[in-house]
Parts: structure tokens; C-alpha cells; sequence
């Protein structure tokens, strides 16, 4: 008997740069539908041009926390290496020496 074929499946990592690249596509289309449709009458338009408005909206609130969040992150990060430095400057300079001995020797061996 054979044994039941199993799949492997890996969830596609897409970078937050992209995602963030392809809402803000989104958010232009959007505003574009909505400047192009805005002469246009009825019931139905009025309702989808409301609810685009409202995903719009929603849309940009998101992006300016996405930004919010990420500033606040790589400020975070920045000040990291920061504190060592200031705690630890003869192990800074140490390392420092060390990395640009390294680079002198592969740029030697060439």
C-alpha cells in the first residue's frame, strides 16, 4: 500500500516594503476612481463611491501608523548601538581595529 502523499507547503514571505509599495498603488487607484467617477449619478455609484472613500480613509490611517511604528523601531535600533558604545568605548575601538585589520587583509590578498 502506498503511504499517503504529503506536501510541504512554505508560506510565501513578502517584504512590508512591498506590501506597504502595493497599498499605497491601492490608495492612488482608489483616489483615481474616485476623482473619475465623481460626475457620475445614482444610487448604486454614491454607495460603492462611499464605502471606496471609507476603505481609503482606512487605508491611510493604516499607512501613517505603519510609518509611525517603523520610525519609532529604527529609532529604537539606532540607539542601541548608541548605549554600547558609551558603556564600552575601548571594546568599541577594539572592535573597530579589529574589523578594519580584517578588511586591510582581504584587500591585501587581492
Amino acid at each position: 500500500m502506498n503511504a499517503p502523499m504529503t506536501t510541504n507547503l512554505s508560506v510565501i514571505q513578502v517584504p512590508k516594503e512591498k506590501l506597504m509599495e502595493d497599498l499605497r498603488l491601492v490608495v492612488s487607484d482608489t483616489e483615481e476612481l474616485l476623482k473619475v467617477t465623481a460626475n457620475q449619478a445614482g444610487e448604486q455609484i454614491a454607495a460603492v463611491r462611499t464605502k471606496a472613500s471609507d476603505s481609503l480613509r482606512l487605508a491611510k490611517a493604516r499607512m501613517a501608523e505603519a510609518q509611525a511604528s517603523a520610525v519609532e523601531r529604527i529609532k529604537i535600533a539606532a540607539q542601541t548601538p548608541d548605549h554600547y558604545v558609551h558603556e564600552k568605548p575601548w571594546q568599541s575601538v577594539g572592535i573597530a581595529a579589529t574589523v578594519g585589520i580584517l578588511i586591510g587583509v582581504l584587500i591585501a590578498r587581492r
